[in-house]
């Protein structure tokens, strides 16, 4: 199955039925980011500690499969050279008509993130990706990609689901699935032609193994983490958090 373009159609339709992850910031977020009052996100609910951004002013940011204009606005409205890069054309959209209406000069890109040809070596001083690997069948070819177009000293930042979450019955908190977990091959015939029916994208739950240490081998030095929840939407959050944020660095 071609994961890319069958995931791709599942983010247009998602913007169509205007699911979360892709209502576009407020005006009134845009004009609190600029008086120095904003927050952005890598996982649902926490926000990013602001001590992990560098100096925003200028600084060439890639958006990693980071469309639905949620965050490049923000960082375009704190003075950062901002460029979103998302498979979703719909999803570049709501960047595109923020960006246009605000004069937040971003710069929109489709394509799938395994692949970032499309960019120089050492291009951007950080790369924000918020939860998006479970997105794409293999997640290490991401962080190669992301180790060359940063810059030496460069940011990744990125936010990353714990594997057990999909390993487990939400509604009775039983291991059913084993890891890795791959929608097109951990579910049974029957509901994975119920997702593709309601054209739900595919999702894939990678191991700490690749996630994490698929950054270090990719040439990353880790430098900050931390943990995070559905904020109360899932009943997993009183047991574990099923989300994990990291900031690395590309040496210098």
């Amino acid at each position: 199955m071609d994961v890319v373009n069958y995931n791709k159609a599942a983010w247009d339709h998602y913007v169509d039925k205007k699911d979360r992850w892709t209502i576009p910031v407020s005006e009134q977020a845009l004009v609190a980011a600029k008086n120095g009052n904003w927050n952005i996100v890598l996982t649902p609910t926490k926000p990013v500690p602001h001590n992990w951004f560098p100096d925003l002013k200028d600084l060439k940011i890639l958006g990693l499969a980071s469309g639905g204009g949620q965050q490049g606005p923000i960082l375009a409205a704190l003075g950062a050279n901002v460029t979103i890069f998302d498979n979703s054309e719909k999803q570049l959209q709501q960047d595109k008509t923020l960006s246009d209406k605000f004069s937040l000069g971003i710069k929109t890109v489709q394509g799938d993130m395994k692949d970032l040809s499309i960019f120089e070596d050492n291009s951007f001083g950080l790369i924000f990706n918020p939860c998006s690997v479970l997105f794409v069948d293999n997640v290490l070819p991401v962080w190669k990609e992301c180790f060359r177009v940063l810059k030496p000293n460069g940011v990744l930042m990125t936010g990353l689901i714990n594997p057990m979450s999909f390993q487990l019955d939400e509604d009775n908190l039983q291991l059913i699935y084993k890891q890795p977990y791959s929608d097109l091959h951990s579910l049974p015939k029957e509901k994975l032609e119920a997702l593709k029916a309601n054209k739900d994208p595919l999702v894939f739950g990678h191991s700490l193994t690749d996630q994490i240490n698929g950054q270090l081998e990719a040439g990353f030095n880790l430098t900050n983490m931390y943990e995070g929840n559905w904020g109360g939407e899932s009943k997993m959050d009183d047991f574990f958090p099923a989300f994990i944020a990291t900031r690395a660095i590309k040496p210098l």
